[in-house]
């Protein structure tokens, strides 16, 4: 089992660890040596003991807030599950739906204003064509 030196809080520690663990002891111990660091820097001088446990408190607070986060953050992402799958099944009733029926749209070919003209253009005509008859019967 391999030996490794950490260093907490300006003090070094050997600790065993299983083989190829180093490198997540190492890690472990530079998280707990930020914390430390901060404490003693706040507070000055404190027992290893008491140095050790207030960083870990520390650490554990963090980690607390991680998870609660990380719960949150979780249960948006079923509620954001939730969500694609009814829309899917939304899309999915849409395509599987038979065609609406075509509707009967009307459009009329002449505008009004157009067919109003050519009445009058037609009453001008007739107009004009009992003028000629009249003349031509004299």
């Amino acid at each position: 089992m391999p030996e490794v030196k950490v260093t907490i809080g300006h003090r070094e520690f050997e600790v065993a660890c299983q083989a190829g663990e180093e490198h997540y002891l190492q890690a472990a111990a530079k998280l707990l040596d930020v914390e430390a660091t901060a404490i003693l820097g706040q507070i000055g001088r404190l027992p290893e003991a008491r140095m050790l446990l207030m960083a870990g408190l520390m650490l554990a607070d963090k980690t607390a807030g991680m998870e609660e986060q990380l719960g949150a953050m979780e249960e948006q992402q079923r509620g954001l599950e939730r969500s694609v799958a009814a829309l899917q099944s939304e899309i999915d009733r849409l395509k599987n739906a038979p065609p609406p029926e075509p509707e009967r749209v009307e459009v009329p070919v002449i505008p009004p204003h157009v067919a109003d003209s050519l009445a009058e253009l037609a009453a001008r005509a007739e107009s004009v064509a009992d003028k000629v008859e009249e003349r031509a019967a004299e």
